[in-house]
């Protein structure tokens, strides 16, 4: 009790300080778990099994919350207008994970498993940086959110997948438990889609404290019954989230937030305390180098993506510097990797990494618009003026943008 009480209350000054300069705590909450885990200024002893408990629970209620936010109409329309984007996405932020873990050594297994660290962005660190930029209305945004869902949608596939390489099985066995794992999240992704209504009726309930308790129970079952068929936990509750929608999902939401910054807490805390922070100078000028390639590819998908939107230029480094961000879900795709004992080295890695890109995520979001025009602008130089139009051509110069940025303020507020 001593022991857990501390860390909860080491979190949540660590989240104030966090939150007085608009930082995400995510990488406070590592480093708390790096000072306090095997081989830090002062290991855990008697607390570190609940913890363990809680960490599984952090991860089960950040990917329900993640589902809540979207509806299964939501889920289709993105897949079917987006997914080039969603391919873009995947070659540019996955290969050079694989490629690194190849280049160290590590296998196949391992390049699976980094593939996935550096391909997912964080939605929970990208949702805040949005909110606190004023960015929610703008035209990128949409972009922004659309690629978020489908890098989310694809942990169904992609989850199921690595379970069964971690898990070490023949090629006759692991096809059987993929096409079992497959199954498996189709047949949910299925009823959440069809039937999404009737869950969210059967779920219903005007008192809060039987809508919590449900919801809760709900997402706990099906994310067990979800592990126990080779399907990961969190797609579980992430499809379990996609089928509750209306008045169910809002209320859900505000009564599970809590628990979710909790046990989310929790998670990140439990990641840190199973890394020995010897083991991360080791790896460090990989992780940067592998930090510094994937925030430029991120940089590089939502330019595109953008730009296919039709987003103007500002627009589309805004998007581009936004992706920039992981987090949660690299630490989670890392930390199955730990708990199968894969590669020791991989959890330092993508320790260092997270923690690298958490924080120049919030930089590069503001940062990456006004620096590519500054560089566009020198590399264009001066326009020269005709003769006697030098007054009128600067002015018209300096309209023009003026102009431009006035549409996409407008075209942001009637979006909004």
């Amino acid at each position: 009790m001593i022991e857990f009480g501390a860390i909860i209350l080491g979190l949540g000054l660590l989240g104030r300080f966090a939150g007085r300069f608009r930082l995400s705590p995510i990488p406070l909450y590592l480093l708390a778990g790096l000072a306090f885990g095997e081989g830090g200024l002062l290991p855990l002893g008697t607390s570190e099994g609940f913890v363990a408990i809680g960490a599984e629970i952090g991860v089960i209620l950040l990917l329900l919350m993640l589902g809540l936010e979207y509806t299964a109409s939501d889920l289709v329309s993105n897949l079917r207008t987006q997914y080039p984007a969603g391919l873009v996405d995947a070659a540019l932020n996955a290969l050079p994970g694989a490629a690194m873990a190849l280049l160290l050594g590590w296998g196949p297994v391992a390049a699976v498993v980094l593939a996935g660290v550096t391909w997912i962005s964080s939605s929970g660190v990208i949702a805040k940086v949005l909110g606190d930029l004023g960015r929610l209305g703008n035209r990128e945004t949409p972009v922004v959110l659309s690629i978020l869902v489908l890098e989310d949608l694809s942990m169904a596939v992609y989850l199921p997948i690595l379970t069964a390489l971690l898990a070490g099985t023949s090629l006759a066995a692991g096809s059987v438990t993929l096409a079992v794992a497959l199954g498996t999240a189709g047949l949910v992704l299925l009823v959440a889609v069809r039937y999404g209504r009737h869950i969210s009726r059967f779920v219903s309930s005007d008192d809060p404290e039987k809508l919590l308790l449900v919801v809760l129970g709900l997402t706990l079952l099906v994310a067990g019954l979800a592990q126990q068929l080779q399907v990961s936990a969190a797609v579980g509750a992430f499809l379990v989230g996609i089928a509750l929608s209306g008045e169910v999902a809002e209320g859900a939401h505000s009564l599970l937030a809590p628990l979710r910054d909790l046990f989310a807490a929790v998670f990140f805390v439990f990641f840190g305390l199973h890394t020995d922070p010897a083991s991360i100078p080791p790896v460090l000028l990989p992780a940067l180098a592998l930090a510094l390639v994937t925030a430029l590819t991120k940089i590089a998908t939502g330019y595109w993506a953008a730009r296919r939107a039709g987003v103007s230029a500002k627009g589309r480094w805004r998007a581009g510097g936004t992706l920039v961000a992981r987090g949660e879900f690299s630490i989670v795709i890392a930390g199955l990797a730990v708990t199968a004992g894969i590669e020791p080295s991989l959890g330092p890695l993508a320790t260092a990494y997270v923690l690298i890109l958490v924080i120049v995520g919030p930089l590069t979001a503001r940062w990456t618009e006004p620096v590519a025009m500054w560089v566009t602008d020198r590399l264009r130089g001066p326009m020269p003026a005709g003769p006697g139009e030098g007054g009128a051509a600067s002015e018209t110069s300096r309209s023009a943008p003026l102009a431009h940025e006035a549409l996409d303020e407008q075209s942001a507020a009637d979006r909004a």
